[in-house]
């Protein structure tokens, strides 16, 4: 049985029956391992590297997991119903790389400056997630990154996530009631029958977006919004207007 201290390195073994509770494992290296149904409750997984781990009905509550890393990892359960469930957790400055985390559920957890790049995350859910952090009495700065990801059927209800990064992800169906992505980049993503109701798009960039279906006058800002010329017709179009060529 591999021993699980900080920095330890561990290969290709099943640790579905460790004791991760209160473990430190800070700046360990875990590769192709499995653990299944296991309860993360308060380990410290600070700088950890992850990468072709399997995950399975994982839950992680008050767990640190300040700058580590998941590459190429699975979260999902065999049948790809159930996900990984993050609650009371720091996850500020992590990465998530190729990874598997549909359905996860990310309940009151600190995601300041998380990143997640080609990750699917269908179903996926953010219940008070907070990607924000306070510098100073009056400076309070968002950060986070969502690029090239599946976020289909995901419900990112009320999240705030002014100024951050969503390039080129599916946001087909996606639950964006009252989000606040105001300033975010969200060129390249497909927002089709995407429910905005009451989002702040003001300053947001969506060029090369699919807005096919995005109703203007149900989001609460628009200030500033850049799109290109060649999506104005749809636009106009959802608004009720008809749109004739030149």
């Amino acid at each position: 049985m591999a021993q699980l201290e900080p920095n330890c390195i561990v290969e290709d073994e099943n640790l579905s029956d460790c004791n991760f509770a209160e473990a430190d494992l800070a700046g360990a290296t875990l590769t192709a391992c499995t653990l299944r149904d296991v309860q993360f409750t308060g380990t410290c997984l600070q700088d950890a590297r992850l990468t072709g781990c399997r995950l399975i009905r994982c839950r992680f509550a008050n767990v640190d997991m300040r700058d580590a890393r998941f590459e190429n990892c699975s979260f999902i359960d065999d049948v790809g119903h159930v996900g990984a469930q993050f609650a009371f957790s720091r996850l500020d400055q992590a990465q998530f790389a190729r990874s598997d985390l549909s359905f996860a559920k990310f309940d009151r957890s600190a995601l300041f400056g998380v990143e997640f790049d080609a990750c699917n995350m269908r179903g996926a859910a953010f219940h008070k997630a907070d990607f924000s952090r306070v510098f100073g009495r009056t400076l309070v700065k968002t950060a986070a990154t969502l690029r090239g990801c599946n976020l289909e059927f995901a419900d990112l209800n009320g999240i705030r996530m002014p100024d951050c990064d969503l390039s080129g992800s599916n946001l087909r169906e996606t639950v964006l009631f009252d989000a606040e992505l105001e300033g975010a980049d969200l060129r390249g993503c497909d927002l089709v029958l995407a429910l905005t109701a009451g989002a702040k798009f003001a300053r947001a960039d969506l060029r090369d977006a699919d807005l096919a279906g995005l109703n203007l006058r149900e989001l609460a800002t628009l200030e500033g919004m850049v799109v290109s010329a060649d999506q104005q017709p749809h636009l106009l179009a959802a608004m009720g207007l008809e749109v004739y060529p030149g």
